[in-house]
């Protein structure tokens, strides 16, 4: 394993009790109005949550005509754990936008999903009220008689919106807007042992020893190799290391042991010219990747398939 190293933009993250972690594939996705902060401040929030780690879905599509979201936007915030919702002036505008929002919500209400809103240059009371832009982009919806009775739903949807606690743009550095962002859901947005790894037997003695071997609160950057014969459980005892270990970084993922992992690692690690080298830390923490119990345990697990308890 090593350590302070370089970015990545992987990261897996705890799920709510009532639903299972393998449900999460996004860390965060984000709802925003491409014309308002596509190039600039949505823009620059993927940037920061990319080298920080997490899994981010926003959506590169400059021009939506249909005015049903696509059914992949619809699985993109049904799979994520947490959504922003940047508000912007022209937000309400949008059909996609309103209908994503009304998706988030739904997902906040069943699937337990972390939303936060960002009041991006308006005012929250425009927003809960439908007023200004918001109430102008409304009336016009309205107009159009195939959603008219949509309509209600998203006014209800951005009442709701406002409501929960936010972040405001107004008055405030853009870098700090986006800091205080990556403060807030970074509380949410943790690596946490899996439930294959909470269930392995044994398995904390092992993860003990190896840590007092990498000395973690050491500044030094530390590799240990782990070596044995194959399906000895060397990689699920890696990952369990880099699941208890990894929210203590800025930056970590998980590497398979394929040509496209070690040419990741490879680029991030040793580029003198990595803008985020100083700042972001990589758990490099595997040989290879494997789900669940060891392979050995598999295969005799699979050789007792249909035997009787004495044998």
């Amino acid at each position: 394993m090593a350590a302070k190293t370089a970015a990545t933009a992987v990261s897996s993250f705890t799920a709510p009790s009532s639903s299972s972690s393998s449900d999460w594939k996004y860390g965060v996705f984000l709802s925003f109005r491409g014309e308002d902060t596509r190039n600039n401040f949505t823009g620059h929030l993927y940037k920061a949550l990319d080298q920080k780690g997490i899994d981010t879905f926003m959506d590169d599509k400059k021009l939506k005509t249909s005015e049903e979201i696509s059914p992949t936007l619809v699985t993109a915030i049904r799979r994520s754990r947490c959504s922003i919702i940047v508000l912007s002036e022209n937000y309400a505008s949008s059909k996609w936008c309103l209908e994503e929002l009304v998706e988030i919500l739904e997902c906040r209400r069943t699937k337990n999903q972390r939303v936060v809103p960002i009041f991006y240059n308006v005012d929250p009371s425009h927003v809960r009220y439908q007023t200004r832009s918001f109430g102008e982009a409304l009336s016009k919806h309205e107009k159009n008689l195939k959603i008219k009775e949509k309509v209600l739903t998203w006014r209800k949807a951005l009442t709701q919106v406002a409501n929960l606690s936010g972040l405001h743009s107004l008055n405030k550095p853009e870098a700090q807007l986006i800091e205080e962002i990556m403060v807030d859901i970074s509380k949410d947005l943790k690596c946490v042992p899996s439930t294959d790894t909470q269930l392995l037997v044994g398995v904390n003695s092992c993860i003990r020893e190896l840590e007092s071997l990498l000395c973690l609160e050491s500044t030094d950057v530390l590799m240990v190799g782990i070596w044995g014969m194959g399906g000895i459980g060397k990689t699920t005892l890696a990952r369990a290391i880099y699941e208890k270990n990894s929210d203590k970084f800025e930056g970590c993922c998980f590497l398979a042991n394929d040509d496209k992992a070690i040419e990741l690692f490879n680029h991030y690690a040793f580029r003198n010219d990595s803008p985020s080298r100083d700042v972001i830390e990589l758990i490099y923490s595997a040989i290879a990747y494997a789900q669940g119990l060891p392979l050995a345990l598999e295969v005799l697990g699979s050789s007792l398939c249909e035997k009787n308890k004495d044998e």
